[in-house]
């Protein structure tokens, strides 16, 4: 397949593989919480009620798909294999959560009340009110008997999340004991909530948000001064007051604080620690519900492959961002609603049909671009990086014309089959598109990624496309570029390295 708009070999998500592109298998994470049921009803406005001055919405659509601790196990599931644990109640709203929960391994609880629903009315997308009804969805039941059978599910588990819905898990005794017994074993993220319990001593990383941080803080047996108020100092005071390995606070636009054990301890005098800022790029989106879970979900599956706090948060922050910029919670029940629906094809798929696909499927859209003759180690950790930015990576592989321009009449050394089939062949890259044009501004136009990431060598002024990406809401990105690796150099170290028998003239010498 040639052009733009083609992809080239089997572009299907290689769900065995990892991230990073190591090859390591998937992990393995427990997520424990409260579940919800998300509606969204989406319809129109064109008349008020007879008996009351108030829109009545002609209803056009119903979504539901699973929400709290469900959706944050969802998110994670895009990565590894998941054990869900939480309360699910016997009705109907219930039953529609198992449902939508099947592919994954759900480990469910007694729960007090019917399901806890979060139903969002919107007319021509702009939202009218939000209706909670349920509840309160307390555990019940919970026993030794239930806490062994929980404890036998994930024991297994790399890491384990805690999504904290304010309905009764983190509460729970017997549940908690648990709990602080995994918090010893692997990395724990806990997700707070204001109606929750505190976190248990030794969690790898607690996440509340700016708001939470506050009011936890406030509430503590000594609240700290109110010099020690603002969002960095506060990350620290939690971190110590929970005992947590580290805390990251989040504040939108701002990005997140962490506030880490090892910081604290590397001070002598008893003064607060470094308090580490990870900026966010500005993100605009009509819904940015679950934005907090996209961040969890994010940090637990780089803990559970051995990732520090600090670059699991950075990675956390970039996705959240980018979850945003692609349509917040809405966007995603959209893309699993269309991914339900058959598919109807005929020739081969566009670069928009691709870019769909990707993102209907969930996650945020990575694309890069790039001649890719000679793969090195600097190619290779490129993509690793741009792949943990988010769940599918597509790589724009310039033609062998489009190289010959760029490069010089003696390249590409490697025909473009074989560039893409190497390409095709690394856990990080998802699709493989032949790019004719020498510069990609069309070709993501019609792709359309959450972001674009591009080498550390290049800037965002180097990058006619920036524009492109910026115009939808998308964002660019940079990437640390490995130095002394590059295809130019490794080129000409083949060439001066060749033996040239003396009968050959000079004018004829090349390398092949």
């Amino acid at each position: 397949m040639t052009g733009n708009g083609s992809a080239v070999g089997d572009i299907s998500r290689k769900l065995a593989g990892s991230p990073s592109g190591a090859g390591a298998a998937r992990p393995r994470i427990g997520v424990v919480g409260d579940l919800l049921l998300d509606r969204d009803v989406d319809g129109s406005v064109t008349r008020l009620a007879p008996d009351a001055p108030v829109p009545v919405v002609d209803v056009a659509e119903v979504r539901q798909s699973p929400g709290g601790a469900g959706l944050a196990a969802l998110l994670c599931a895009q990565q590894a294999d998941v054990v869900l644990v939480a309360p699910v109640a016997d009705d109907a709203a219930g039953q529609e959560l198992r449902r939508q929960l099947a592919g994954l391994t759900l480990v469910p609880l007694g729960h007090a009340g019917p399901t806890r629903r979060k139903t969002r009315v919107r007319s021509s997308g702009q939202g009218l009110v939000r209706v909670d009804d349920g509840g309160p969805g307390t555990p019940v039941g919970i026993d030794a008997a239930a806490v062994q059978r929980v404890r036998d599910a994930v024991a297994g588990c790399d890491a384990l999340l805690v999504a904290d819905y304010g309905g009764g898990m983190t509460r729970d005794p017997l549940l908690r004991e648990l709990l602080a017994e995994v918090a010893e074993r692997v990395p724990l993220v806990w997700d707070p909530h204001p109606r929750g319990g505190d976190p248990v001593p030794g969690a790898a990383l607690v996440t509340p948000n700016a708001a939470e941080a506050g009011l936890a803080a406030r509430g503590l047996p000594r609240p700290p001064a109110e010099s020690d108020t603002e969002v960095p100092a506060v990350a620290g005071v939690l971190r110590r007051a929970w005992d947590a390995q580290a805390v990251s606070v989040t504040a939108g636009d701002r990005g997140a604080f962490v506030a880490s054990r090892q910081d604290d301890t590397e001070r002598t005098d008893g003064a607060p620690g470094v308090v580490r800022h990870l900026p966010a790029q500005a993100a605009h989106g009509p819904d940015p519900c679950g934005a907090g879970d996209r961040f969890a979900a994010t940090v637990v599956d780089r803990l559970a492959r051995g990732d520090g706090a600090t670059t699991a948060v950075r990675d956390g922050v970039l996705a959240a961002s980018a979850w945003v910029a692609a349509g917040g919670a809405d966007g995603f029940r959209r893309g699993r609603a269309a991914s339900e629906q058959p598919a109807e094809r005929s020739g081969p798929e566009s670069l928009a049909e691709l870019g769909a696909r990707l993102r209907a499927s969930g996650g945020v859209l990575v694309a890069t671009s790039g001649c890719f003759d000679l793969l090195h180690a600097g190619h290779v950790t490129m993509l690793d990086a741009a792949r943990r930015l988010g769940e599918h990576l597509v790589v724009l592989v310039n033609s062998d014309r489009s190289v010959r321009r760029l490069k010089g009449p003696e390249r590409p050394v490697v025909p473009l089959a074989d560039r893409l089939r190497v390409l095709e062949g690394l856990g990080s890259v998802d699709a493989a598109v032949v790019l004719d044009a020498d510069e990609p501004s069309d070709a993501v136009a019609a792709l359309r990624p959450d972001i674009w990431a591009k080498g550390g060598d290049y800037t965002a002024s180097d990058l006619p496309e920036a524009t492109v990406v910026r115009s939808y809401g998308g964002r660019v990105v940079t990437l640390p570029y490995l130095p002394g690796r590059s295809t130019t150099g490794l080129f000409s170290q083949v060439r001066a390295s060749e033996p040239v028998p003396a009968s050959i003239p000079s004018t004829m010498r090349r390398s092949s």
